[in-house]
Formats: C-alpha cells, sequence, structure tokens
C-alpha cells in the first residue's frame, strides 16, 4: 500500500486527486481576479481622479456665502487636484432645488454640493414632502468654514448699539424690517432667535440670497440683516452700512470693535454660520478622502487661512472632516428643528 493510501486508511480521508488539485487551484485563482476586479473602481478613483473638471453646485447666487466660500474651496483644491472646480449657481427652494440637481448627478465625485444649513439641516424641519433625506442622501465631505454672523443696519435706522434696537423694535413692534436670503436661511433663523430671545416683533423680507438682501438694505428698503461678515464688509468700511454685533459669545478677532450680542444683555443668543461640502451617497471613499485630504492641506497655507481668518470662518479642527462632522450636523439639524418649531416658521 502507498503511504498516501495508509494515510486514507487510519485516517478515513481519500487523497485529492492530481486533476481535482488543479481544478481547484483554477477556482482560487478565478475568486482572487474577482476579488481584484471589484476593488478596480475604487482603487482607480483613488490613482486616477479626477480626470476632468468638478462641478460646485451651489443654491444661491452670487455673492453670497455659500458662493464664496465654495470658490475659495474649487480655487484652492483645483489647483492641487489638477483639475478646474467651476462654481454652479441654482438658487431657489432654500437651496433644495439644487440639492435635489446635485443628487440627480452619477455619484463619481464630479457633481459636488456646497451649502451651509438651508437645505441639510432646516429643509427638512420646514417641506414635509422634500425629495431627499440629508443623512442618508448626502456625505458630508468637509466643513469649509464656520464662524460668526454680523448683525448690520442701514443708517436711516436710529440705533446704534444692540441695546437700542431691542428698545426700538419694543417701542415699534413690527415696524422694524431685516431681509434674509430666504425663508428658513440663516440670517432668518438667527433673526427669529434673536427675537424671540429679545420679545421684539421685526417684519421679515425674504430673498433669493444675501447679496439681492444687502442691495436693497444699502438703498433703505429694509432696515436690518444678519449675514456672514464678509457680505457687507465693504459698505460696513465705506459708512453705507452700520455694524451692530457679531453672533457669537466671543468677540472677533478680525472685528474687534464690533461687540457681541453677550455684552447686550442676551446671555442665551448664539448663532454659527456653517460652510460644508457634500457628495451624494454612494461616492466612491477614495475619492471622498481625496478631497477631504487637499482641503486639509490647502486650508494650513497661510494664503487661505488669512482669506478664512478675514472672514471669521475659520473652522474648528475638530469639526472638518469625518464622523466629528457628521456628529456636529447631526446635532445642528436637531437644534434649528427647535428654532423652527418655536418661531412657527413656514414655508408656503
Amino acid at each position: 500500500m502507498r503511504p498516501a493510501e495508509c494515510d486514507a486508511a487510519r485516517t478515513g480521508f481519500q487523497p485529492v486527486p492530481a486533476s481535482r488539485r488543479q481544478a481547484m487551484h483554477v477556482l482560487l485563482n478565478r475568486r482572487q481576479v474577482i476579488a481584484a476586479l471589484a476593488a478596480t473602481p475604487l482603487l482607480s478613483h483613488a490613482q486616477g481622479y479626477p480626470t476632468r473638471a468638478v462641478k460646485l453646485v451651489v443654491g444661491a447666487p452670487p455673492g453670497g456665502p455659500s458662493d464664496f466660500m465654495a470658490r475659495i474651496f474649487g480655487d484652492n483644491v483645483g489647483p492641487t487636484l489638477g483639475q478646474s472646480f467651476v462654481v454652479d449657481n441654482r438658487p431657489g427652494a432654500s437651496g433644495t432645488l439644487a440639492a435635489e440637481n446635485v443628487l440627480k448627478s452619477p455619484a463619481d465625485g464630479y457633481t459636488l454640493y456646497v451649502s451651509g444649513p438651508s437645505s441639510i439641516a432646516v429643509a427638512p424641519h420646514l417641506f414635509p414632502k422634500l425629495g431627499y433625506k440629508p443623512e442618508k442622501d448626502f456625505v458630508p465631505i468637509n466643513m469649509l468654514g464656520a464662524g460668526a454672523f454680523v448683525i448690520v443696519c442701514h443708517p436711516s435706522l436710529p440705533v446704534k448699539s444692540m441695546a437700542e434696537l431691542i428698545a426700538y423694535a419694543k417701542a415699534n413692534p413690527g415696524k422694524v424690517t431685516y431681509g434674509s436670503g430666504g425663508n428658513g436661511s440663516s440670517g432668518h433663523l438667527a433673526t427669529e432667535l434673536l427675537s424671540s430671545l429679545a420679545g421684539i416683533k421685526m417684519l421679515h423680507v425674504p430673498y433669493k440670497g444675501d447679496g439681492q438682501a444687502v442691495n436693497d438694505l444699502l438703498a433703505g428698503q429694509i432696515q436690518l440683516m444678519i449675514t456672514a461678515p464678509n457680505v457687507p464688509a465693504a459698505q460696513v468700511k465705506a459708512g453705507r452700512l452700520r455694524m451692530l454685533a457679531v453672533t457669537t459669545r466671543e468677540r472677533v478677532p478680525s472685528l474687534p470693535d464690533a461687540p457681541t450680542v453677550h455684552e447686550s444683555g442676551l446671555r442665551d443668543f448664539e448663532y454659527l454660520g456653517w460652510i460644508a461640502t457634500f457628495a451624494p451617497a454612494g461616492t466612491p471613499q477614495a475619492v471622498i478622502e481625496q478631497l477631504s485630504a487637499a482641503w486639509h492641506k490647502v486650508r494650513s497655507t497661510p494664503a487661505v487661512r488669512q482669506k478664512l481668518e478675514d472672514l471669521a470662518m475659520v473652522a474648528p479642527d475638530r469639526l472638518v472632516s469625518g464622523e466629528p462632522l457628521q456628529a456636529f450636523l447631526r446635532a445642528e439639524s436637531a437644534r434649528l428643528g427647535r428654532v423652527i418649531r418655536d418661531a412657527g416658521i413656514r414655508v408656503e
């Protein structure tokens, strides 16, 4: 009896014929090939992305905070990755039209979404029949900026401080008009939160973007606005608008003369503006990581850092990407939902 037959007799197992061993070897090789092919799209994205221009969809017209931050992102990440990043402004319906447009595009990293809270953390609380679920349908890539808003008014409004504004609004309920980038926009929610805490009533005038609202503020068509610092900066410097306060708990280094709302006695008031980039769910993780790494790289350069500091929009390092960013967005949605319910905000 041959050794192999002896082993079979002792163990009860039969040796595998050479022909069958060869067939099994071929089968294993085929499985390895299939697994390699399955991983190929992810690897090709990691190694070759991007091979053409990337579109940055913004749900607001040019001149607003999201548009401005999108251009900082595109102008700096584009050269880093060797392709053009083109801003595509699609205003309307608090940014939800732009969000839906992005979700109709392939999840391949070539169509991205740049937005503040309006269509991500606010829209689910305003639109019962919203055509998407932000937490499910979008993947956050990076927080581009987060920081203070500013409260500015037309010089014809007879106030020079937050205390005077509150006193004037209490004496003239419903007569102070304020503009925003639209129903449910950051400026709208911030002003409603301020009004609630101060016990005042002002008249809201919505626009299709902060840029249009500032134009009417300059013309005296409206009297007050809460917006990102860069939007009215030149007009404030020229004396055509008056800055009353910033919305953060502490003063902003780039605006040292602007007091906080806290200094006026509203200790419970704080409102942060933020802008982030998103990709449709299903976008390869390698692409997400490549975009995120590119922004981490450029945001630390002196030129970009200075721009963010000038805008008072330097995001905390811990919230720039990954799970911390996702957790922040979930908490922000819950917080703004409460503001909407308490103020009874509706979108017709």
